[in-house]
């Protein structure tokens, strides 16, 4: 392991004080932790639900996850040769950016990248997300999957959600003997759309979860060296040494 340069003090951004000791904390776990790991890695949390995070804690509870504030993070590991905790880890901190996070952890690069290649989980989409799928409500009786099995095999939507549907919803319902019905088919979402909140909540309604929430890799720190991860045509990892790229570039 290179020498610990994570004793230099580094001032942080004045704020309140229940904000600032936050600052400090967070900075503190980063630094101490530098010390118990080999392989520091930044990766992206988008669209993450917090469920599905209690899951990666969970699978990597001997490791170290961290959550917090981007320009903290990036101070922690250092900006710049001069004030980085470990040498080469500055290069690392420009990957701190958006909704990411830390992962410190003494398991190989290929244990890693292995287990979030497998990291897939399933739910309803936010709104501003794009729809995955095509959806449309048949003409008729609505039934509670909303068309995606025969009808015999379901059941007609409750007609007490009628109102919800009409007046929150904006879909084209009426209410006939009990069932709640459109005259013609209603589209909720075309693939590629960018989904609204009535959109989302139609999905979720009719039990579409088709949203799949992944982990992305960005990249990786060890011994002095950053190295990127890359997805190839076939969506494997691969690793790109910054240090080789930086030259190139020079």
């Amino acid at each position: 392991m290179p020498k610990s340069k994570r004793s230099k003090l580094i001032t942080l951004t004045k704020t309140q004080k229940k904000g600032r000791e936050g600052k400090e904390s967070l900075y503190n776990q980063i630094r101490d932790n530098l010390d118990i790991y080999k392989y520091v890695w930044v990766f992206d949390v988008a669209n993450m639900r917090n469920s599905f995070l209690k899951d990666v804690r969970r699978d990597w509870a001997e490791s170290k996850i961290l959550f917090g504030r981007t320009k903290v993070m990036a101070k922690a590991l250092g900006l710049t040769p001069e004030d980085e905790a470990h040498d080469g880890l500055y290069k690392l901190s420009k990957y701190i950016k958006g909704a990411v996070g830390l992962l410190m952890t003494n398991e190989s690069p290929n244990d890693v990248q292995d287990y979030f290649a497998k990291f897939t989980k399933s739910d309803f989409p936010r709104a501003g997300q794009e729809a995955a799928v095509d959806f449309t409500l048949p003409a008729g009786i609505i039934y509670s999957r909303g068309g995606q099995i025969a009808p015999e095999d379901d059941l007609p939507l409750p007609h007490s959600l009628e109102s919800m549907m009409r007046v929150q919803l904006e879909v084209p319902t009426t209410l006939k003997n009990g069932k709640i019905m459109i005259e013609s088919e209603y589209e909720v979402c075309s693939e590629g759309d960018v989904l609204d909140a009535k959109q989302t909540r139609l999905l979720k309604l009719f039990g579409i979860a088709c949203a799949d929430f992944k982990v992305r890799l960005v990249a990786y720190w060890t011994d002095g060296e950053v190295h990127v991860v890359q997805r190839n045509s076939e969506g494997n990892s691969e690793e790109e040494d910054e240090d080789a790229d930086d030259d190139g570039n020079e």
